[in-house]
């Protein structure tokens, strides 16, 4: 009896230190979980940051202007210039109005594009014109719905920079020219703005604002 009691005892002490003994095969394949995860992690991330759009804004002149970069990908994207009268009952102008607007009131809204980045097409708009009559012009004049609007401007890296980018386009500094003017049909219009400058870097890889 007594040696059944000590083999009993033998064998059910082994047990229990298995059961709490490290198991190294566990632990191995817990860290190379772990490692693989924070990889993911970090590669995602970085994807993240790489496809997260280029955005700046402004307010001037009765009018909040968001520029934003979308699509960009071998040194071609589109750069959207999103228009938001801080005040109700405000619109802008068509981009279709003359340069000195009609009899003199307006101003088109305008996006252009220079140095480092160049137009790859027209513009659109996500807004449909509508034609008013304005105190004092005889004429309709083009506008867009009161609130905001969204100009959509094609573009492409080219022209000579400090090196060259992705796609064989040159890296270098753009500038991006903004035109606007905000309106009230009661109330009358806020001062012009007239080819206000925004700086961006280019590269065929990335456009991205200072």
């Amino acid at each position: 009896m007594a040696r059944t009691t000590t083999s009993t005892r033998t064998r059910t002490n082994t047990r229990t230190r298995a059961a709490f003994a490290p198991r190294g095969g566990r632990l191995a394949g817990a860290a190379l979980a772990l490692f693989v995860t924070a990889g993911l992690t970090s590669c995602s991330a970085a994807k993240a940051d790489q496809s997260a759009p280029a955005v700046t804004r402004f307010t001037q002149n009765g009018v909040t202007v968001t520029l934003a970069v979308a699509g960009w990908k071998d040194a071609k994207g589109s750069l959207k210039a999103t228009f938001t009268p801080t005040e109700a009952g405000y619109h802008l102008y068509s981009t279709d109005l003359p340069a000195d607007g009609v009899e003199g009131v307006g101003r088109p809204t305008s996006v252009t594009v220079a140095g480092a980045l160049s137009a790859d097409g027209p513009a659109s708009v996500d807004a449909e014109v509508q034609r008013i009559n304005l105190p004092g012009v005889e004429s309709k004049v083009p506008v867009y719905p009161d609130g905001p609007v969204t100009l959509t401007l094609p573009v492409r890296a080219e022209g000579e920079g400090e090196g060259e980018g992705e796609g064989g386009a040159s890296a270098g500094t753009a500038k991006v020219l903004v035109s606007f003017a905000s309106c009230n049909a009661e109330e009358g219009c806020n001062i012009p703005v007239l080819d206000r400058p925004v700086i961006l870097n280019v590269t065929g890889k990335t456009l991205t604002f200072p």
